[in-house]
């Protein structure tokens, strides 16, 4: 059946787009069109607040919520997406860890590029321990340009500082603005989302002429990595940034960072987001639920 799911979750995301580069809105309204497909599981309180002075989503269980937070960033290649956006993944995490979750409203490009996102991702995180949460309480995680964002809030609070979160959870993260992975060409035709034109066009309105090899923009290649906390990369081998993950893990490793690099075969970027509709989807999110609940337990005990 899961050879069934992926050809036809592969079909749908090949389904004809418009050609060249889209503007600003389109690409949000067809980012936000696409996830607003993903079913969001049952059982959830959501509730707008703040955080750092951005607003949050708030996403608990129903009864109430075990120790532990989820600090989460959503995709949308820095240019779009919002908490509402990613609610499918949020939710999934906190039913499957009864662990509630705050989804930030980070600052988006091209309006707002470099530095304004890791600033405001940073501030969310300061914000959590400002009032009182332990850091060994938190753990940050995002997908796509979030999952990079949950790295390098990571490497910001630890410039900065400031004590380190339990650990970082990240779903196809995007960490290499110098775009020299291999995979951009050999996934090429592979990914049925991404081509090197497309994250090239969105990476311009993110850098905003800042310096691609910054470590805050291309820590798989740039960053020193040490002092990092636990962490799990989860991607696909059908994404041209599957490099983006796999080049991090090692240079995590190198730097004696605890990293599970966790590589699914014949699925696409984020494809978490399928939950319900792919068994790799469920089976990827279980073993983040699973390592979010050992770091936290650790930590907590």
């Amino acid at each position: 059946m899961s050879e069934e799911q992926r050809a036809r979750i592969d079909a749908l995301l090949r389904r004809p787009r418009p050609q060249g580069p889209g503007t600003i809105e389109e690409i949000r309204a067809g980012f936000e069109a696409l996830m607003s497909t993903m079913p969001v599981p049952e059982g959830l309180r959501t509730t707008l607040t703040t955080l750092g002075d951005r607003p949050a989503l708030r996403v608990a269980p129903e009864g109430d919520p075990r120790a532990g937070t989820i600090l989460y960033f959503h995709g949308g290649g820095w240019v779009s997406g919002s908490p509402e956006t990613a609610l499918s993944l949020t939710g999934h995490l906190v039913t499957r860890t009864g662990r509630a979750a705050y989804s930030l409203d980070y600052r988006l490009a091209p309006e707002h590029p470099f530095p304004a996102a890791i600033e405001d991702t940073l501030a969310a995180y300061r914000a959590l321990l400002d009032g009182g949460t332990a850091p060994s309480a938190v753990v940050l995680a995002g997908d796509s340009a979030g999952g990079g964002l949950a790295v390098t809030t990571c490497l910001a609070a630890r410039d900065a500082g400031l004590p380190l979160p339990a650990a970082l959870l990240a779903f196809s993260p995007g960490l290499d603005a110098t775009r020299t992975g291999a995979s951009m060409e050999t996934k090429a035709g592979i990914d049925p989302i991404f081509t090197r034109a497309a994250v090239e066009h969105t990476g311009r309105m993110y850098l905003a002429g800042a310096d691609p090899s910054a470590p805050l923009l291309s820590p798989a290649v740039c960053a020193d990595l040490t002092g990092l906390p636990p962490m799990l990369l989860q991607v696909g081998t059908n994404e041209i940034l599957l490099d983006d993950s796999t080049r991090l893990a090692e240079r995590a490793r190198a730097a004696g960072v605890d990293v599970i690099l966790d590589v699914t075969a014949d699925v696409p970027h984020v494809f978490q987001s399928f939950a319900g509709a792919l068994d790799e989807a469920d089976e990827a999110l279980d073993r983040a639920a699973l390592f979010l609940d050992q770091h936290l337990r650790a930590s907590l005990e």
